[in-house]
């Protein structure tokens, strides 16, 4: 009843000395001109100036085409509330009725920001109620709108305050729970957004490595959403002094029993911070050898040349042994073992291997290949060619087989022999065995 009492005589005050007044026709005669004026400076000078950027190259850009369609579209609402603006402080300035300029203004700012909130959505493509979070928020828009023009936000504002719950120092009202909710709806949809204008950008800063880029995107994520939390808790009316003590039992709580997780997330920072691996290099942990494809929080992905995806926890490259074969650079040397028979000419094994080695094209001819006597095996006598690549994302194996090809080529043409695995038997002949029959003796 206090509420009522308050919003009656308040709206038929304001419906009084707003909406009934003596300059009322004039008013809507400078609101009608400021709509054409508005309609005409979007039309002629904003409108070509927009369609033209929408046609340069690089303007297919998912993020930057819709920021110039809402500038395309807001254009006219937003010059006509400027003009209003201006109009209201000079009927104010010279004590004319300015009622009907307030009433339009708020009515275009809530028509700018229902269009604003719509483009967003369409933005949005991949979040789930899209269209019910869009008329929510046209909803509570417009019914602020209307609150305000009726002068009853404040006492609306007031009543939804009082209606409220304590648990211990925390209050929490109807108000803040509203707040809180819109809050977390408006990050939901500014996230995605965000995230690709910032990783778009970040792709644009000169000299910044992949790594680099992948961190400042999730030290952006992190202060985000962290952000987000600060805001959400400060609309919810918390004070964020109170939750220190349950920040602590949590953070103990977490240090126990999500070790292996934040152990993970911390290295996850650490790989990006000391650069040692980025997206596209080509490495190897312990038999698995393949090209990272990208540096999530947790783990990284690595990609075989079986198209077999691995996900490598980050604490496995702090803490275990990791090959990068493209870390400082893509040169790459290559040990190739080999063998020949005993009695085929060295020299000339030597320089076919080498000729081998030089007829596939992924060898480097500088450095150029070399090739060294190793030994004297049981059965071989053994070589090791060494050649140098900088291709290792081709694959390692790949130019291996066709080093082994043309080595057995060349071997063949030349009588080069690859041996056998060899075993000597020797045979020691055992002396023949008599058997003599003893007379009175029985016999075996």
């Amino acid at each position: 009843m206090d509420f009522l009492s308050q919003v009656v005589p308040q709206a038929q005050h304001w419906f009084s000395n707003t909406v009934m007044v003596k300059g009322a026709l004039s008013q809507s005669l400078v609101i009608l001109a400021s709509l054409l004026i508005s309609f005409l400076a979007a039309r002629f000078l904003i409108y070509p100036w927009v369609d033209a950027k929408l046609k340069e190259p690089g303007e297919e850009w998912k993020l930057g085409r819709l920021g110039w369609i809402m500038v395309r579209r807001l254009s006219l609402p937003v010059i006509m509330v400027f003009l209003l603006w201006i109009a209201r402080g000079v009927a104010q300035h010279y004590d004319w009725a300015h009622g009907w300029f307030y009433i339009a203004k708020i009515l275009l700012i809530a028509w700018i920001l229902s269009r604003l909130i719509i483009s967003l959505i369409m933005f949005q493509v991949k979040f789930t109620r899209s269209r019910t979070v869009a008329v929510l928020f046209t909803l509570v828009i417009w019914l602020v709108a209307m609150l305000e023009i009726s002068n009853l936000l404040n006492p609306a504002i007031s009543l939804l305050n009082n209606i409220a719950l304590s648990f211990g120092e925390i209050r929490l009202s109807l108000l803040h729970l509203i707040e809180g909710g819109l809050l977390l709806m408006v990050f939901l949809l500014l996230g995605r957004g965000a995230h690709e204008a910032f990783s778009s950008w970040v792709k644009t800063i000169p000299h910044a490595s992949p790594s680099s880029q992948v961190l400042f995107f999730k030290l952006f994520k992190v202060g985000f959403y962290t952000l987000a939390v600060i805001i959400i808790l400060g609309g919810l009316g918390i004070d964020l002094s109170n939750l220190a003590w349950f920040s602590g039992a949590v953070g103990l709580g977490l240090g126990f029993g999500l070790q292996k997780v934040i152990s993970n997330l911390v290295s996850g920072f650490i790989i990006l911070a000391d650069k040692s691996i980025k997206p596209g290099d080509v490495i190897q942990v312990g038999q698995t050898y393949g090209w990272i494809n990208y540096l999530a929080s947790r783990y990284i992905s690595v990609v075989t040349r079986d198209a077999v995806e691995y996900l490598i926890p980050n604490e496995d490259f702090i803490t275990g042994q990791v090959i990068n074969w493209s870390y400082s650079n893509n040169l790459v040397r290559l040990k190739i073992p080999l063998g020949i028979a005993y009695g085929s000419d060295l020299e000339l094994a030597m320089q076919l291997m080498l000729e081998a080695a030089r007829a596939v094209p992924r060898v480097l001819s500088e450095p150029e290949p070399s090739c060294r006597l190793m030994g004297f095996g049981d059965s071989s006598i053994n070589f090791q060619l060494r050649i140098w690549i900088n291709d290792p994302p081709k694959g390692i194996h790949k130019v291996e087989s066709e080093i082994f090809l043309e080595v057995w080529k060349k071997f063949q043409e030349h009588g080069i022999e690859i041996p056998f695995p060899q075993r000597v038997l020797y045979h020691k002949s055992v002396p023949e065995l008599r058997v003599k029959n003893i007379p009175g003796e029985a016999s075996l």
